[in-house]
């Protein structure tokens, strides 16, 4: 962005033409029309004080995709009639950051007139480029409003953290993202109620928004313009967001199958599979941060105690991405990949949280055995708290014979080893140690 390209503002400034998209035609004016984050929309909170009482405080927006980041930059914008200026991180250095400071300054000397630097993805910024925020921030030449998908304290440098008022964005619920339609399907900006959409189609484009509104809408449009005689079948639907998913080749393999089918050639033990998948991730430029991510969950998910150096090498290899980046980090992922493809496979880690969750939601609760309850405050003891407990340490091999479930789920056996890998031996040991605890060791 050069400076005449600050001065003339963002991509968001002239942005409510027919021929805009839907998503940015629909992107709401007022925090009142902002979607979900409740908190953070309520009288009084420090959004709402930068809004309405027009307060020049830079703010760090963090959350996941299409919960409201840009919008949020925008109504600051608008509420308080500023001007807007937007950079990316992907694409802008050292050199764009100071000539939009330097505008913004030149602008508030001349006309007194205020500006709205909002910067997306800064977690992208390297040191220097965030250091270059700082003179802006501290002199309040510029409002900054920077937007991160990546947890800021690991991200954005201790002195913009420190100067900018941290806000966390939640997912949108299933519900969010039903209104976010409904509400573009009635309103002037987006259909204008020529549009109907049955049931099943608005159910399906919920469900593959995956709580992004901006997904949501994009997928709306593409619907609208597959509709016969004005109503969006889920058959419409279905094909038009067919077409306007992001694909993965000329073949048309959409985003989500090649992701599913990475993670399944992973799980099923075919390395030469997963790393066809993982080529084809990152020729078509994939976040590498999200492969290692979905990695992470597999070692659990998928291998758990069979080989618990798993999670360790999916955790490592995160962190590595994180660090080096691409091109470098294909080779770190690939590593991982193959080395959790070859890992021994069990599940039972995934196994057992479901079935005692399972159990907790079915009113297994129980209280507490009087036994392993707090006993450090006065009175405890007269109560029966910590009375006749087993200190593990003092029994033969470290554990105690005595009951800790409550009586509800005190049969109750969740955790299942298998006899794969590592888990073979961790399945002999806790059997064994199974009966002791429940006094079943003959």
């Amino acid at each position: 962005m050069s400076s005449s390209g600050a001065a003339r503002g963002g991509s968001l400034s002239h942005s409510d033409h027919a021929a805009a998209p839907l998503a940015v035609r629909m992107r709401p004016r007022t925090l009142e029309e902002l979607v979900g984050q409740s908190s953070l929309r309520a009288a009084g909170s420090p959004l709402h004080q930068v809004v309405e009482g027009g307060q020049s405080l830079s703010l760090l927006l963090w959350g996941p995709p299409g919960t409201g980041k840009t919008t949020i930059a925008s109504i600051v914008s608008r509420s308080t009639d500023r001007r807007f200026v937007e950079i990316s991180a992907v694409s802008a250095g050292v050199k764009e950051v100071r000539a939009a400071i330097d505008a913004a300054r030149a602008e508030l000397v001349a006309t007194g007139k205020e500006t709205v630097l909002f910067v997306d993805e800064v977690h992208r910024f390297s040191k220097a480029q965030q250091d270059a925020l700082l003179p802006g921030v501290e002199n309040r030449w510029v409002t900054l409003v920077a937007a991160t998908t990546e947890n800021p304290f690991f991200s954005v440098i201790s002195p913009l953290l420190s100067r900018s008022l941290l806000l966390r964005l939640e997912s949108l619920t299933d519900d969010d993202i039903r209104g976010v339609l409904v509400r573009a399907l009635e309103d002037e900006r987006g259909l204008g109620g020529s549009m109907t959409i049955t049931d099943e189609a608005l159910d399906h484009l919920v469900r593959l928004a995956g709580g992004d509104a901006r997904r949501s809408l994009t997928y709306l449009e593409a619907a609208a313009g597959a509709a016969v005689e004005g109503e969006i079948t889920l058959e419409a639907a279905e094909r038009a967001v067919d077409q306007a998913a992001v694909r993965y080749d000329r073949q048309g393999d959409q985003h989500y199958d090649v992701v599913s089918a990475f993670i399944k050639s992973v799980r099923g033990s075919d390395a030469d599979a997963a790393l066809h998948y993982l080529a084809r991730m990152i020729e078509a430029g994939e976040d590498p941060r999200f492969i290692a991510r979905r990695l992470m969950i597999l070692a659990s998910e998928d291998i758990g105690l069979a080989d618990s150096t798993a999670l360790q090498t999916a955790v490592a290899a995160a962190q590595t991405v994180q660090l080096i980046g691409m091109p470098e980090a294909q080779l770190t992922l690939a590593h991982a990949t193959i080395a959790l493809a070859v890992a021994p496979k069990s599940n039972a880690v995934t196994n057992a949280i479901f079935a005692a969750r399972a159990d907790v939601t079915a009113g297994k609760i129980g209280n507490v055995p009087p036994h392993l309850r707090d006993a450090h405050y006065e009175g405890a003891k007269k109560i029966g708290h910590g009375e006749a407990y087993k200190y593990a340490h003092d029994e033969p091999f470290g554990i105690a014979t005595q009951q800790y479930a409550p009586d509800a789920v005190a049969d109750a056996e969740y955790y299942r080893p298998t006899s794969h890998g590592a888990e073979a031996g961790v399945k002999e040991r806790w059997e064994r140690v199974r009966k002791i605890v429940r006094g079943q060791d003959g």
